[in-house]
């Protein structure tokens, strides 16, 4: 049976873009198919009560600046020194979600993340410009229009909704969350869990 990791994805989240090139270096390594499912970071917010950390966590004295550290570590030894805070943090990545969404149906949802991730977290793009967007999913090999035109679509929206759903009811609450089997992982520190199952199967 061939190996297969899920990951629960949205473009919002810092962490979607840090834990990418690890995983798909791990999965390579262990001859595992990452597969990705599309979610709004916002609904699954909603769902579980959740929050994002710099909020949820404002009062905690240490804690954000904690987790701040743990990144800059977590940058420095994966060598993703090319992340940059988004100048547009948090945005409303819904449209993005529904043109993955589109993209997964057609089995390209990992070609369409990776192709539009560094765009986001390297180079700042304007997500609140069609025009921009539509120039960043071209030049990851797609058609933008008919991408577009999709995510208009209801049942792409409510593909996107039901997913949403779907990823709460197996536990999840925020990104990073990605299950091997039946086995649930949350954060990017747990690669070296992920990478230890992996090796057993």
């Amino acid at each position: 049976m061939t190996k297969r990791v899920e990951l629960v994805f949205d473009f919002v989240s810092p962490n979607a873009y840090l834990i990418w090139w690890p995983l798909r270096e791990l999965c390579d390594r262990h001859e595992a198919e990452l597969h990705v499912i599309p979610a709004f970071l916002g609904g699954m917010h909603k769902l579980t009560g959740n929050a994002p950390p710099m909020i949820r966590d404002a009062e905690v004295k240490g804690k954000n600046a904690y987790s701040m550290l743990e990144m800059n570590r977590f940058i420095a030894k994966h060598g993703l020194t090319r992340w940059k805070m988004h100048p547009q943090f948090p945005f409303n990545s819904i449209l993005l979600q529904r043109m993955l969404f589109a993209a997964c149906e057609d089995g390209r949802g990992v070609q369409f993340a990776e192709g539009l991730l560094r765009p986001i977290w390297e180079e700042g793009l304007d997500i609140a410009s069609p025009q921009a967007v539509g120039a960043a999913v071209s030049a990851a090999g797609f058609d933008a229009a008919d991408l577009f035109e999709r995510a208009q679509t209801d049942a792409v929206k409510q593909g996107l909704v039901a997913n949403t759903d779907a990823v709460v009811a197996r536990g999840a609450f925020g990104i990073p969350t990605m299950w091997v089997g039946d086995e649930m992982f949350f954060g990017k520190e747990r690669l070296g869990q992920i990478e230890d199952l992996l090796a057993r199967g």
